[in-house]
């Protein structure tokens, strides 16, 4: 299992429940890795989805409230359910794609980390832990540095050194 995100320089992520970012290079990357992919989110990131459910991806959502009846959308309502469901796809194609709460839940059970790294600090109220304080996560690849609508950015590629087994997260 993955997990990708956009994040500012002290790993905020959103505001207001909404992207702190909006720059079409980031979302070709995203689109690039997790087409035809599985993508798990919670239910605030699914209601802040601009199309439901994702296109061209297997898309399940945790969450305990969200009633919806859609053949191209998975609910689970327990973390059970969801190690259930995952543990039937490649773990290289699971992409975790938030809220954070779902981020900071799943992180340390990823094997890779694909964080667009946005060199500033913006006002935020959602934030997820910093991969690069953590002693199991290590940097192995970064992009060169890239300018868009007044912003720099990289894309960083993480790799987890003590990947915790999802069977832990069904106790």
């Amino acid at each position: 299992m993955n997990f990708i995100v956009a994040v500012s320089e002290d790993y905020a992520i959103g505001r207001n429940n909404d992207l702190l970012f909006s720059l079409p290079t980031d979302l070709a990357y995203f689109k690039e890795k997790t087409l035809n992919k599985v993508v798990v989110m919670g239910r605030k990131t699914f209601d802040s989805l601009p199309r439901k459910p994702l296109p061209k991806r297997t898309n399940i959502v945790l969450s305990s409230s969200l009633d919806l009846e859609d053949e191209n959308i998975i609910i689970v309502r327990t973390l059970n359910e969801l190690v259930e469901h995952i543990k039937f796809y490649n773990s290289e194609d699971v992409f975790v794609i938030g809220g954070a709460s779902i981020y900071n839940l799943l992180m340390d059970y990823c094997e890779r980390a694909y964080i667009t790294k946005i060199n500033v600090i913006v006002p935020a109220d959602t934030y997820i832990e910093n991969v690069e304080k953590k002693e199991n996560w290590k940097e192995v690849s970064s992009s060169e540095l890239i300018e868009e609508n007044g912003l720099s950015f990289q894309f960083k590629v993480f790799e987890n050194t003590k990947v915790k087994d999802l069977s832990e997260l069904e106790k």
